[in-house]
């Protein structure tokens, strides 16, 4: 199934049904009157978070989503029937913006969260609604009131604890098909990876954690270059960011410092994000080499750095764990928070 992140939209409910305007005329009923009854209510949009869906790409081929309108009213004070909702299944993590792409209207980013983004108009008075002491004969009613309508871009944040962020050719494919059962696309050239990928890791049967890999950023991504930062909000909402540096490239401050300046100019909180640094491909390094890039990483970053290798599986298991831990415990901490 093709990935697909971003779509735009246009939405609206459904109209009221008309009130109607009738008079009760029956042959042995003494004295008759007005009986129209009044409109049903229009179809609402509704929009609902669903498990099983991970991509936007229905909305590339259906744009337009009209509700039906409310049913007439009738005589004999028969209101018109109520139009059933439009309900539109989106994944869970899909933001709502308005057609500025700036204005979040909803955040669907529980499972079966919904929101109605746009109600139906109500149904018209008939002319019963209208009969007083004073005006046994109205002959008034009223039109249903319009539904709502509006253009809105829909946005997917994959739902993820765990962000796998570095340049281009880090091993970061590598690394997510080790570790879980995804299966993204590796080669020996950069940007093998165009979208996000997901992975879940399972250590035990009480302790998992789903992993977000998306594509590598280069200096000036949050300008537009290579592939621009336009997925770094799949990492927005990650517990903990694991940056994945290439050790046998030998720049490894350099390569750290761009994939930080980046993070810092999107915004959105990534750069506050807790970080674990590791450097990988050990395999490819001597030791005299693994140890010296590890010490100048470790200077420059303030952290301790976790050395690795993806391909031979080396320190793998022990991040995992190192992983794990910090994302139970930030879990915990926002449960509790919430509490």
């Amino acid at each position: 199934m093709k990935f697909l992140d971003q779509a735009k939209i246009y939405v609206r409910s459904g109209d009221g049904g008309d009130g109607v305007t009738a008079f009760r005329r029956e042959k042995y009923i003494e004295f008759g009157g007005p009986d129209g009854g009044n409109g049903g209510r229009g179809g609402d949009i509704i929009f609902e978070a669903v498990p099983n869906l991970n991509t936007l790409i229905d909305f590339r081929y259906t744009q337009h989503f009209r509700a039906r309108k409310g049913g007439n009213g009738a005589g004999s004070d028969r209101t018109g029937a109520a139009a059933q909702a439009v309900v539109i299944k989106v994944p869970v993590g899909t933001q709502i913006m308005d057609d500025d792409r700036e204005t979040l209207l909803a955040d669907l980013d529980e499972a079966g969260k919904r929101i109605t983004l746009c109600r139906g108009g109500d149904g018209g008075f008939g002319n019963a609604n209208y009969k007083s002491s004073t005006n046994r004969a109205p002959r008034r009613s009223d039109k249903g009131w319009p539904g709502e309508e509006r253009w809105i871009w829909l946005r997917l944040k994959l739902i993820a604890d765990v962000g796998l962020v570095g340049m281009p050719n880090a091993g970061k494919s590598t690394f997510l098909s080790v570790v879980s059962a995804a299966r993204p696309k590796i080669a020996d050239y950069p940007f093998t990876t165009l979208h996000p990928q997901l992975g879940v890791v399972r250590l035990s049967m009480t302790e998992e954690f789903v992993i977000a890999d998306i594509p590598g950023l280069i200096e000036g991504a949050h300008e537009g270059t290579g592939l621009g930062t336009r997925f770094l909000g799949h990492v927005e909402r990650c517990a903990v960011l694991l940056h994945l540096i290439d050790g046998a490239a030998g720049n490894v401050v350099d390569a750290w410092r761009t994939i930080r300046h980046e993070l810092t100019e999107y915004g959105g909180g990534l750069a506050d994000k807790p970080e674990i640094i590791a450097l990988n491909k050990n395999d490819a390094m001597t030791p005299q080499e693994a140890s010296a890039r590890r010490r100048a990483l470790e200077k420059a970053s303030g952290a301790k750095v976790v050395l690795i290798s993806a391909a031979t599986h080396q320190g793998v298991p022990e991040l995992l764990r190192t992983i794990q831990d910090q994302v139970t415990a930030i879990r915990q901490e926002e449960r509790d928070s919430l509490a």
